[in-house]
């Protein structure tokens, strides 16, 4: 299933987020688990980016958000990011460690 969103809001988003052009390729089922547990399922968009100067690729995908909006993600294909899977990871990742960097902030 195509993310809810659609492929020109995801499209958007990357120009948005990496200020590059993008056509979508495929769609790539995502079922994240940590120790046995599903921490996230979905679909993941790839796009082929064109004038990036470190990524031909990204991946793409959105979220409910607060407030009824929704919540986009444009992850670029660099670095240890070399699939759909490992994109969605990172995002987990990255947003862990912002709510412990707040945590800190707040002790």
């Amino acid at each position: 299933m195509t993310d809810l969103a659609g492929i020109p809001a995801l499209i958007e988003a990357i120009r948005h987020m990496h200020g590059v052009e993008a056509a979508h390729i495929e769609t790539v089922h995502v079922d994240e688990r940590h120790e046995g547990e599903r921490v996230w399922e979905g679909d993941v968009e790839v796009f082929a980016l064109t004038g990036h100067t470190l990524a031909t690729k990204a991946y793409a995908w959105s979220e409910p958000g607060k407030e009824g909006r929704r919540r986009f993600f444009a992850v670029l294909h660099v670095g240890a990011i070399d699939s759909a899977a490992m994109a969605v990871r990172g995002s987990i990742l990255a947003d862990a460690r912002v709510v412990e960097e707040a945590k800190g902030k707040l002790s």
